[in-house]
């Protein structure tokens, strides 16, 4: 995971890990690491905290689950760590992984090791950092790895066994229902409307199952430094083998997210102007990439994409009303569920 571009924070003894006692078990578990080591946490990361590793041998980045009591499935970095592995030989830019320790002893939970990848991480989807004429290229090589993403043959990758076949959409709503209920701090009335609606207007899966990253947005994104091309794909938590369709609209939902706001988007933004492309043509593209025929039902795709990340809000809110979460910014991803929940409600009504 590269994460030069990601603000840190600036206190090691900020990260609430062991470092002498790391340091020994990676200098025992891993070729070429050697101390000292210097550990500074990585501001982004909601779900799962991120570390990037300084040690004599090289550059690391350390990603774990979060203290305290987790939902159950929860922050599986043990997941991760396999898909990364299986994508290390096919097209999909991915960080290398080192190593999983699922011993709890060391720092208090599951955490892997990967690559540290240079690059540039971009928070704003109007690429304000970009010249005009480049950033309709920047999303052109966007939804180019998402279709090589999802055009992976699972079988061959070894990945046939890491979701359940067929009824994605049907198993997401009641999956994110449960947690969205278990996290539940007050009533949300778009929410209810939403957990009604969802299920009567559910899709049948008419694809093959592809892995679904099931967060792919733009700040999970690294670029090289000079050609508009992805290098590596980040945060892997949610993803699984479901309907690829999920993660397109999960992307296309930055163009209609607030400009201002936890999660920077392009409401109301001229996209003209800004040499951004506009939405049919996103969905045109991938498309086109994959042999798709045109899509049905598109705003369903979206609905269940703000509702979602609706109910990951709510989670997150709910880890920090407990103080478990792990970003001083939290507090303000628990205040997105309703809004989130309104923008869905809109496209349903």
């Amino acid at each position: 995971m590269s994460n030069a571009s990601k603000e840190k924070t600036r206190d090691q003894h900020d990260t609430a890990l062991d470092i002498d006692r790391l340091t020994h078990y990676l200098e025992r578990h891993l070729a070429g690491f050697r101390g000292p080591l210097r550990v500074t946490k990585f501001a982004g990361g909601q779900s799962n905290p991120t570390y990037l590793l300084d040690a004599l041998g090289g550059r690391y980045v350390l990603r774990r689950q979060p203290s305290g009591q987790l939902l159950r499935s929860a922050h599986a970095v043990d997941r991760e760590f396999r898909v990364l592995s299986a994508l290390a030989d096919t097209p999909v830019p991915v960080a290398r992984v080192w190593h999983l320790c699922e011993d709890r002893e060391v720092i208090g939970s599951l955490f892997y090791l990967m690559s540290y990848e240079e690059g540039r991480i971009f928070w704003n989807p109007a690429l304000p950092e970009i010249d005009r004429d480049a950033r309709r290229n920047y999303y052109a090589s966007i939804v180019q790895t998402l279709a090589a993403l999802h055009d992976v043959d699972v079988d061959i990758a070894g990945l046939g066994d890491y979701g359940r076949a067929g009824n994605y959409f049907e198993r997401q709503i009641c999956v994110w229902t449960k947690q969205y209920r278990a996290a539940e701090t007050a009533r949300i009335a778009p929410m209810e409307a939403l957990i009604d609606w969802l299920p009567a207007q559910c899709p049948a899966d008419a694809q093959r199952a592809a892995l679904v990253h099931g967060d792919f947005r733009i700040d999970n994104l690294i670029f090289a430094n000079d050609p508009p091309r992805v290098r590596a794909i980040l945060d892997w938590e949610l993803s699984t083998l479901g309907n690829p369709l999920a993660d397109l609209a999960y992307f296309c939902m930055c163009l209609r997210l607030p400009s201002k706001g936890h999660i920077t988007g392009l409401l109301g933004q001229d996209r003209a102007a800004l040499g951004v492309p506009e939405e049919d043509e996103i969905v045109a593209q991938y498309c086109q990439l994959r042999g798709l025929p045109a899509i049905d039902n598109w705003p369903f795709y979206l609905a269940f994409s703000f509702f979602r990340l609706a109910s990951i809000a709510q989670g997150v809110k709910a880890r920090a009303l407990q103080g478990n979460a792990s970003s001083a910014e939290a507090h303000a991803v628990g205040g997105m569920v309703e809004p989130l929940a309104r923008l869905a409600e809109e496209l349903i009504t």
